[in-house]
């Protein structure tokens, strides 16, 4: 197989890890940097120990041409994404991007009209997908452990430090990054799809601002929250040392005016073939993990993760990654599947993504690889989501594929 070129623009902290297995990657070339900051671009070349020549976003397609790219990495934020996946497209490259890959309707149908036209692929970067105790879940509901599934409850907590984070950051406007709907439930939006094997149908959401930004009450303990970019090396060069240049401030105030995304959420899905979703997120709970389960005709899964048992100011504590996976069939007692620690990196699915991603292994088995088509459906969920939030109604998702110039 040739070497394939590869291309990262967005070079905070999202790139740290591609960026790690590009350089070492037998299959794969590490051939440009792009983006707005000449800082981080030369902070992840010492990081690197390369010389990786860098440009900025406004010679994107110049870059593309140059270096000969034959694969983008987009990582970026959110709001930018369909942006470069569409240009990248359109300039004849494969494009692997971020979740989500857009945050609205408009990028959707512009990145799905660009890969029909062109014929390239888009891929997902889904990494709870490749978590091992997920490809069990995948496996069994695939195998029949419960019979045909009836009902799904997932309910995700965020802890003070990891769920406040993405109120100091840009992820805090709702313009740059859909909400914690579209940017973090997507990932789990796509797991329940790809579980399932199925689609969303119909949305209904509930959700409000409780806990952070300016009207949820003053706060006198908002120093806890504050992230000190001088403690850490990393956060300190990419973010901290590049202020100057591109005027990005990477810890915000969390109870600051500017918050316009909901910290609360619940939603409710039907699939395609009738199963339903009852989903919860919030993003300020002391501790921080997850907790699925499956009702089907022939029994019940459950999934219990714990990622940390408390949170200690805005840095987080080491994450445990304790799961116990059960199958309990109607008239017998459960059987444990599993129950230990789960891998480093999303649950030990990062390192797998990545080889599969840049031609290091073997496509899955179980179809762990998300393409455009994975990436829309977990979209979907999201953007029903918001607009059930604005309206107070169920949305129907043929009233946003409609939109999107794609079947229902």
């Amino acid at each position: 197989m040739a070497v394939r070129r590869h291309a990262i623009i967005g070079l905070g902290s999202r790139a740290q890890l591609v960026a790690r297995a590009l350089a070492a990657s037998p299959r794969a070339e590490l051939a440009a940097f792009c983006d707005s900051s000449r800082t981080r671009m030369r902070v992840h070349n010492e990081w690197l120990g390369t010389g990786i020549p860098g440009y900025r976003p406004e010679d994107f397609a110049a870059m593309l041409a140059k270096e000969r790219i034959d694969v983008v990495v987009v990582c970026t934020p959110d709001h930018t994404h369909a942006d470069y996946v569409v240009a990248a497209l359109q300039a004849g490259c494969d494009v692997v991007t971020e979740k989500p890959m857009t945050t609205d309707v408009e990028g959707a149908r512009r990145i799905l009209a660009a890969r029909r036209e062109t014929g390239r692929s888009v891929r997902v970067a889904f990494n709870y997908r490749y978590n091992p105790v997920h490809r069990r879940v995948r496996e069994l509901l695939a195998g029949g452990a419960i019979g045909e599934i009836g009902s799904a409850e997932f309910s995700w907590l965020l802890d003070t430090a990891h769920g406040a984070d993405y109120f100091r950051r840009w992820h805090r406007d709702k313009a740059n990054s859909g909400g914690l709907l579209v940017h973090k439930s997507g990932h789990h939006f796509d797991l329940v799809n790809w579980w399932l094997g199925r689609g969303p149908e119909t949305v209904f959401a509930l959700g409000r601002l409780f806990f952070y930004g300016d009207e949820a009450g003053h706060r006198t303990d908002g120093d806890r929250f504050a992230l000190d970019l001088e403690a850490s090396p990393k956060l300190r060069a990419l973010y901290r040392d590049a202020e100057p240049e591109d005027g990005y401030v990477r810890n915000q105030d969390v109870f600051a005016p500017g918050v316009t995304i909901e910290d609360e959420l619940s939603v409710l899905v039907r699939h395609h073939g009738g199963a339903v979703l009852n989903y919860h997120l919030h993003a300020y709970s002391p501790r921080e993990g997850y907790r699925v389960a499956f009702a089907g005709r022939e029994g019940r899964l459950e999934l219990d993760v714990r990622e940390n048992e408390y949170a200690s100011g805005a840095e987080p504590v080491p994450k445990q990654g304790r799961a116990r996976l059960t199958v309990q069939r109607h008239w017998a007692p459960p059987e444990t599947v599993f129950d230990g620690l789960l891998g480093d990196g999303h649950g030990g699915g990062d390192e797998r993504m990545l080889a599969e991603l840049l031609g290091d292994a073997a496509p899955d088995e179980l179809g762990c690889a998300a393409d455009h088509d994975a990436g829309l459906q977990a979209l979907l969920t999201g953007l029903a989501a918001n607009r059930s939030l604005a309206t107070g109604r169920a949305v129907a998702v043929t009233e946003l594929l409609g939109e999107i110039g794609e079947p229902a």
